[in-house]
């Protein structure tokens, strides 16, 4: 059965001490939508960004999966402070769902963890800010993929989990998520409802120290 994750899942064996992050005026990181950095960032000349591999512990199925991670850029041009935003899966196991989305999650954040970044030339003063990154795994259509896991609006987004009970709870303990400015999407966020379907939780993930990421 093809499912989507609806909320973010829990990933209780990637829980690890939270990178620390500088944060933007009155402690408020602006948020901006996948391709919002091209403004303030860019790659460093010859750059590549690692993607993940398949993981290694699902790689014989090769089901098309994508994920939404969410990250920090931080004014270093570093990223830190991943966490599942959105997945979607063609064959989502019927137990150890947890497990299983960790393992993309995770690969996901590995890579993340090297991407790096340079303030364009005249940004004197590079500011954190949150965005969002989508990752796609044995895609035959990657356009299609894509759509499944895209984030219109990571405000949006982070204001509709926060208004979710369980997810709330999740979100309530880690800093980052209390650091972004996320209010003018509150009003939108009153009017939705959780997936009923869904019944996975939010989580950071962090990357195995010194793992890199794979290329693909």
């Amino acid at each position: 059965m093809r499912r989507q994750v609806g909320n973010l899942v829990l990933m209780t064996a990637l829980l690890a001490s939270i990178t620390p992050s500088a944060s933007g005026p009155a402690g408020k990181i602006r948020v901006v939508n996948e391709v919002g950095i091209r403004d303030a960032w860019m790659l460093p000349q010859g750059a590549t960004l690692p993607v993940p591999a398949y993981p290694q512990m699902h790689a014989r199925a090769q089901a098309e999966v994508c994920v939404a991670i969410g990250y920090l850029l931080n004014p270093d041009g570093t990223t830190s402070d991943f966490a599942l935003l959105k997945g979607w899966s063609a064959a989502e196991p019927a137990k150890d769902r947890d497990a299983y989305w960790a393992a993309f999650a995770k690969d996901a954040a590995n890579a993340l963890a090297h991407w790096r970044f340079l303030p364009r030339p005249g940004v004197w003063q590079p500011m954190p800010v949150y965005t969002v990154a989508t990752f796609l795994f044995g895609s035959n259509a990657p356009a299609t993929l894509r759509k499944r896991c895209a984030i219109n609006d990571v405000g949006l987004r982070l204001a509709e989990l926060k208004r979710d009970g369980k997810a709330r709870q999740r979100m309530a303990g880690q800093d980052i998520f209390d650091r972004l400015d996320i209010e003018p999407r509150n009003s939108k966020a009153a009017e939705w409802r959780p997936h009923r379907g869904g019944s996975t939780q939010p989580a950071p993930i962090h990357p195995a120290p010194g793992e890199p990421g794979s290329a693909g």
